[in-house]
């Protein structure tokens, strides 16, 4: 039989995971894999002697498959990963297709096929990289800063537990309080620009909290898409990014496509790799193009 490893995290998604480990376990014996669950542990490395499995299956949010995928790397291992959304957004799942239904989404990785998807990586450079060296950050779905977009790391997962998505909005209205622009210099693959800005999104998958920010992005072509929007005021602010959303072009957000992205800014900026806390100013980011192994579903049943 062909190895397998299921990391879970019982506190994502109102922990659902954790009352399907059984049957998650008996979906992958059938399909021919060993598979060991291992409940995740922060501060751990949820790879420490089991750096051969064949097939690495995650369950959890955002936040538990970024962390996985960091992990990972640390340890410079490249192994084949499943995703099983049971978190509150699943930005990254729904991007390869996967069922909101953790069996079913069992299943879809059992019957899957591998394929090379893109992944987002966070350098520090100047400043950064002296107060962090060597402390590369990865990102499966979004890089963000400004407003609302550390709102994650700020919502309660007892909250989450409760009202699930709505805690985010609870959370994004008690940031308003700190609104501000931020100047950045920005360096794409063509160009360099100044741009007063109120939020930076760079995205690997398509959505924010399921929001379709960037409903043409692709997993799979090397290049990020990036929404920057200008400093306004906040109803002006909010509307332009309605507008955005329904389609409708608006001069005070900058769209633009590129693998490589440098940032600067004289301020200090907090930022949010999936959810979790990012790296600092002054940065690169890069999208490495097909670096992880991910079972995709053939299928593609979201429901």
């Amino acid at each position: 039989m062909k190895s397998a490893i299921l990391i879970y995290n019982t506190q994502a998604g109102r922990g659902k995971i954790g009352r399907n480990v059984d049957h998650i376990v008996a979906i992958f014996r059938n399909a021919g894999y060993d598979m060991r669950p291992r409940l995740i542990a922060f501060g751990e490395n949820p790879f420490d002697g089991y750096e051969t499995v064949d097939l690495a299956v995650v369950a959890g949010g955002d936040g538990t498959l970024n962390y996985v995928v960091n992990a990972m790397k640390r340890k410079g291992l490249s192994l084949t990963l499943g995703v099983i959304p049971a978190g509150t957004a699943n930005d990254f799942a729904g991007a390869l297709g996967m069922s909101r239904n953790i069996l079913k989404a069992a299943q879809q990785i059992a019957e899957g096929a591998v394929e090379q998807i893109d992944c987002g990586k966070v350098e520090q450079i100047g400043r950064g990289r002296d107060k962090h060296p060597d402390k590369d950050i990865y990102f499966v779905n979004i890089f963000s800063f400004g407003l609302f977009t550390t709102t994650s790391q700020h919502t309660s997962e007892h909250l989450k537990h409760r009202i699930g998505r709505l805690a985010y909005v609870v959370a994004a209205m008690r940031d308003l309080r700190n609104l501000h622009s931020i100047p950045l210099t920005i360096t794409t693959d063509n160009e360099t620009f100044y741009y007063q800005t109120l939020m930076g999104l760079v995205f690997n998958g398509e959505t924010a909290g399921r929001v379709p920010l960037a409903s043409k992005s692709s997993l799979r072509d090397g290049v990020f898409d990036c929404l920057f929007l200008r400093r306004r005021n906040l109803i002006l602010s909010v509307f332009d990014m309605v507008l955005y959303i329904l389609g409708i072009k608006t001069p005070a957000i900058r769209f633009l496509r590129t693998s490589t992205l440098v940032l600067a800014t004289c301020i200090d900026e907090d930022t949010d790799v999936d959810g979790q806390r990012g790296g600092e100013f002054p940065m690169r980011v890069v999208c490495l193009h097909g670096e992880l192994n991910v079972v995709c579903p053939q299928d593609h049943d979201t429901d």
